[in-house]
């Protein structure tokens, strides 16, 4: 008499059927499928006898529920990824999702893309644009200003302040002279046309000379030393009188070279002497 080979949990005889062996146990598809089958991971179902079975770190899928969370392409043979949740994704998805977000249209930007980075934002080269023009920037100048960013030309035009001379835009350094913005090859001396900036000047009827070309060219004429009066340096104050001007320092009577200046004088055959003087004579 031959050795009964039934199954494990119903009993059922073997011979001639379809059985499933684990764990050194024999049994039937049915109480297979109903005790021993692992669960889906993705569809909660069990995986049958007839099923392929695909399994990761004690999780167990159908070859058919083993797709990408994320485009739903099937990893069967390829490269995966277990992320949070149990869910599986495919390479591609898995770098899209890990890279950085771009500032302009929030798609990923992936290896090799050209980017624009500024102060730990990125954006695709394409995405990076004028906020007034809405032109492409990518790689060039621009100028940022709260959330917006402006080219050079959007940003002259708009935020620049304008040359009191030339009336075109100070896009960078300038000077600032009475409240009104400058180039600086703009503010120039007006007889020799040297640059002022950081130097002495004197304006004279809204032209501005350099200390040189002032005396040469605009300065009073002492009419004691006959030098310039520039006012600057040693006697910068002046005194007037009649059609003619004097330094402080030169403003003296003629006989006892006493100073004059805020003091009594008298004027005698277009002489100066102070107050005493002329009664010797």
């Amino acid at each position: 008499m031959s050795e009964r080979f039934d199954c494990h949990y119903c009993r059922d005889p073997l011979q001639g059927k379809k059985y499933v062996q684990k764990e050194g146990r024999h049994c039937c598809v049915k109480c297979f499928d109903k005790f021993c089958a692992n669960t889906c991971i993705e569809c909660k179902k069990p995986i049958g006898a007839d099923s392929k079975e695909l399994h990761f770190k004690n999780r167990y899928w159908h070859d058919s529920c083993f797709r990408c969370f994320k485009c739903y392409t099937s990893l069967v043979n390829e490269p995966f990824m277990l992320r949070e949740n149990n869910k599986v994704w495919c390479s591609n998805c898995t770098v899209a999702e890990d890279a950085p977000r771009c500032k302009g249209c929030f798609k990923p930007i992936i290896a090799g893309d050209q980017n624009v980075e500024y102060k730990k934002m990125v954006w695709h080269k394409d995405c990076f644009t004028c906020s007034q023009c809405k032109q492409v920037i990518g790689s060039g100048s621009f100028f940022p200003k709260g959330d917006d960013f402006y080219c050079v030309s959007c940003h002259e035009h708009k935020f620049a302040k304008t040359c009191a001379k030339c009336k075109n835009p100070i896009t960078s350094g300038g000077l600032t002279y009475q409240e009104q913005p400058w180039h600086s090859e703009c503010f120039i001396c007006s007889n020799c046309k040297k640059q002022l900036g950081g130097k002495r000047f004197t304006a004279v009827e809204d032209q501005f000379y350099c200390v040189e070309c002032y005396k040469e060219c605009v300065a009073k004429k002492c009419a004691g030393c006959k030098n310039p009066i520039t006012g600057f340096g040693r006697g910068t104050s002046v005194v007037n009188y009649e059609d003619e001007s004097w330094h402080d320092y030169c403003f003296k009577c003629t006989k006892c070279a006493r100073g004059l200046a805020n003091k009594r004088f008298v004027c005698h055959n277009g002489k100066i002497y102070c107050a005493e003087c002329p009664k010797r004579l």
